[in-house]
């Protein structure tokens, strides 16, 4: 317990360090950066890298060595967030960024810890540079909820996808029976109609649990990337958040179709158990994910967080770049 307790002070110290810091453009090295969750978005010759945070961390970088901190995403909590999540007090967790249609659309996730009374909001700006007279957050509210004893499923951990079609989907997931899709509306603010919904990674649960208990079929932070022919599904096994307890790890799959199913290695599905690894802990870090992929630069690039033994299971941020093997599967040397 006390290493959870110690990873969520260190969290909520990176988070607040924007409003203790004097200095606003004070620069941190990639290897001393503290973050949960993160993501990332380039605009111009800037990358932006969005994290789980009080009103949802933001940092800027020039060359992904170097960042500072920028103003949280929301200045105070979404209203229509306090009253739909009991427990939801502003902490914001696990965002998702991608730009289309002329807007940086960033997803983020309202929650209460191992519970399922949450919910996934949408917010937009036409810009991420905050010397732009442009720049402003618009939030559209709530996409999605999860509801205890109504939905098997939790709504956190939003990552969206546009298919070949131009269409938006939605995974998003954590515990409980895995790793869901949707079908977004065109302007992603809401589920499009009719409703279709698929099951993308799930791993076995404890069958006598009740429906409110979050389980143990532990696989959540989902990610996808096209490479090639393939969309690559990316999940985090195990567990986050325990410092040096932590076994969190990086799972994939992939399929030639945008909703699946996924396949590892094996060919086993990942809504049936499969996941081929990625990465996982090693001496320096006890655990490594809740991972993003991009193609960067000409290059394919991993994010994630991980939890460093030297520094007593602090969240640090990791980026590496990603390479293929021939018959085309993700490596990350770690």
């Amino acid at each position: 317990m006390k290493h959870i307790i110690f990873s969520f002070c260190l969290l909520a110290a990176a988070s607040a360090a924007y409003a203790s810091s004097p200095k606003k453009s004070s620069v941190i090295p990639t290897s001393k950066v503290m973050t949960h969750d993160p993501v990332l978005a380039k605009q111009g010759d800037t990358y932006y890298l969005f994290a789980t945070g009080q009103g949802i961390s933001v940092m800027s970088s020039k060359d992904l060595q170097n960042w500072k901190f920028e103003k949280p995403v929301f200045e105070e909590a979404p209203q229509w967030a306090v009253e739909t999540v009991k427990g939801y007090n502003g902490h914001t967790w696990a965002p998702d960024i991608i730009f289309h249609n002329g807007l940086y659309h960033l997803f983020y996730s309202c929650s209460a810890f191992g519970k399922n009374t949450s919910a996934i909001g949408h917010a937009t700006n036409p810009t991420l540079d905050p010397s732009s007279p442009d720049f402003k957050w618009t939030d559209h509210g709530k996409v999605i909820q999860s509801v205890p004893n109504r939905d098997m499923w939790n709504a956190i951990d939003p990552n969206i996808i546009i298919d070949e079609n131009g269409t938006p989907w939605m995974n998003f997931g954590s515990f409980w029976d895995g790793i869901k899709m949707v079908k977004l509306t065109p302007d992603m603010n809401g589920v499009a109609q009719p409703e279709e919904w698929y099951s993308l990674s799930r791993r076995q649960r404890t069958f006598n649990l009740d429906e409110e208990n979050a389980g143990d079929g532990a696989v959540e932070a989902p990610f996808i990337m096209k490479h090639g022919d393939y969309y690559y599904l990316f999940v985090s096994f195990d567990y986050c958040c325990k410092g040096l307890k932590s076994d969190y790890k990086v799972m994939v799959g992939r399929s030639k179709t945008v909703t699946g199913p996924y396949l590892d290695k094996d060919g086993k599905a990942m809504n049936k158990g499969g996941g081929s690894l990625v990465i996982q802990g090693n001496k320096d870090y006890a655990g490594v994910g809740h991972n993003a992929a991009y193609h960067l630069d000409g290059k394919d690039y991993f994010i994630s967080h991980a939890y460093s033994v030297a520094e007593e299971g602090a969240p640090k941020l990791i980026i590496r770049e990603m390479t293929w093997t021939p018959d085309g599967w993700p490596v990350v040397n770690f």
